[in-house]
């Protein structure tokens, strides 16, 4: 394109015509065809597992996560075959409100147990968001420490929406980290409420990490959350905020006299620790063994086990009858109108639930 500015009626103005760029790839490369990668079979998934194969272990979780039928038939019965090779590990869950220090914490408490050997999978629970639907997933870059240790496999999962549909994965990937030779599993959470409640029933112990000097020390007996706790600790016990952390703590000790025995016979007990400068985190850890000691002695520990087995059993009932029904074709095509006339008042939710019901048992007879 010519430049204006040569124009005669711009007298002792000239632009030198530029040159031409040369391309910005090399012209001796050539686009290689893309290979798809080639699909592992089940045994070939399970073995990878069984020998500690990292990256067959994340392939195989992903196919947990996946929503589509035949990754999620796949993944059934990866987990169906490992399950003999399971159950071999602690599992610890880890929570608390948002800013109490949780990835923090599970990074030195992640070093300190792997002093005594072996190896530790970090399974976290990441909220996604209502609107975008979308997850951060950025645990791992603060667990520093833990994210480069060779013995540890760090695995963010977001809730997508769906705490008992996390959850339920969460627990088949504790499955597979176990046949993978993970004898310790830690499942982190964020904040406080419905998701404690799924985590607290696939762990062995339920770790609350709380703080000091944010307000009400107690507000989280109104939440039920002490009561599955088994030991609570407070977090940020350094500098000025000692005192604050041992008048907090002295506080849920008195709050949890209120609450009865728990199931397993074994008062929680609450210590207070600093994650950030790695202060009394070995008690910490000497809370949780002696946790495990006196409920395997006592029986409980299996007994937990079971009964969280069990749950879980139930927990599919609910989930897979739940995705037949909204699967159901006929079903499909009545949701919006009988949704209609809920919304004009010709009907009321009970009713057209009833309707919908009905007409999906109806469809089940034919």
């Amino acid at each position: 394109m010519e430049h204006p500015e040569n124009n005669e009626e711009y007298k002792g103005l000239v632009v030198n015509k530029g040159i031409e760029q040369p391309s910005s790839v090399n012209p001796y490369f050539k686009k290689r065809p893309r290979q798809k990668k080639p699909e592992l079979s089940v045994s070939e998934f399970v073995e990878g597992i069984v020998k500690g194969n990292i990256t067959i272990l994340s392939q195989a979780v992903t196919l947990v996560e996946s929503v589509k039928p035949e990754h999620q038939a796949i993944a059934q019965e990866v987990i169906e075959k490992c399950l003999p090779y399971s159950g071999d590990s602690v599992r610890i869950g880890i929570s608390g409100v948002p800013g109490a220090g949780k990835s923090t914490s599970i990074d030195v408490f992640g070093l300190h147990v792997l002093e005594r050997g072996g190896k530790l999978a970090v399974l976290a629970i990441d909220p996604s968001s209502e609107r975008s639907k979308g997850s951060i997933l950025g645990d791992k870059t603060r667990m520093e420490q833990l994210s480069v240790h060779p013995a540890s496999f760090i695995r963010p999962s977001p809730s997508a929406g769906s705490l008992g549909g996390v959850a339920r994965k969460t627990r088949e990937t504790i499955i597979l980290c176990e046949a993978a030779g993970f004898d310790k599993i830690f499942v982190e959470t964020v904040g406080v409420g419905q998701s404690e409640t799924a985590v607290h029933s696939m762990v062995d112990f339920f770790l609350l990490i709380q703080l000091a000097g944010t307000g009400d020390e107690l507000q989280g007996i109104k939440r039920g959350i002490m009561e599955m706790a088994d030991g609570i600790v407070i977090n940020k016990a350094d500098g000025s905020n000692i005192e604050k952390a041992q008048l907090a703590a002295t506080q849920f000790r008195n709050a949890l006299h209120l609450f009865p025995l728990p199931d397993s016979g074994w008062t929680p007990q609450v210590l207070t620790y600093s994650g950030f400068y790695n202060i009394g985190v070995k008690e910490i850890w000497d809370m949780v063994y002696e946790y495990l000691d006196f409920v395997k002695k006592s029986g409980y520990f299996q007994h937990r086990r079971n009964e969280q087995s069990k749950y879980w059993m139930y927990e599919s009932i609910n989930e897979q009858l739940r995705d037949s029904f909204y699967n159901n074709e006929k079903i499909g095509s009545l949701l919006e109108e009988k949704e209609e006339q809920v919304l004009r008042g010709n009907l009321t939710s009970f009713v057209a639930a009833k309707k919908l019901l009905d007409t999906y048992f109806e469809e089940l007879k034919k």
